[in-house]
Formats: C-alpha cells, structure tokens, sequence
C-alpha cells in the first residue's frame, strides 16, 4: 500500500523528492500519513478534495485484496 501511495502521490506533484508516506499497521487496519511539499498540498487534495478522495478510493480498492481497512491522512 505504501508503495502506490508513493507512486501516485509522486506523479501528481511538482517536487516528487518532498513526498514521504509512513506506514502504521495494526491487527486489521493501515494507517498511511502523506506528506508533500507545502507547494503541492492543492494538486494532492483538488478543488472539493477530488483528487484526495479518487486516491483513497484507489488506495482502498487495493486494500481489498489484503483484507486489510487503510486509512489514508494528508498531513501539511
């Protein structure tokens, strides 16, 4: 899960160096923290925070196949 955060996240900004993801896993749950750079925060969320919700619906639909429920927090 980390990984495509990752690898979506870096192909929507325009600094792809300043993305991190952190993992945090629990017995049934993942937790995945986004960071970008501050320039970047408006292309990661989208007008109405479109683009914020497509990525943790992909993200989700990943998940399924782990039987695992992922959380997904942008963090500034």
């Amino acid at each position: 899960m980390k990984e495509l955060l990752e690898i979506i996240a870096k192909n929507l900004v325009d600094h792809p160096e300043d993305v991190s993801v952190t993992e945090y896993q629990g017995d049934r749950s993942i937790i995945l923290e986004l960071k970008v750079a501050p320039d970047d925060m408006g292309k990661v969320i989208g007008k109405q925070g479109r683009i914020a919700k497509a990525i943790r619906t992909v993200i989700k639909a990943a998940a399924v196949h782990e039987d695992k429920h992922v959380v997904v927090e942008i963090l500034q």
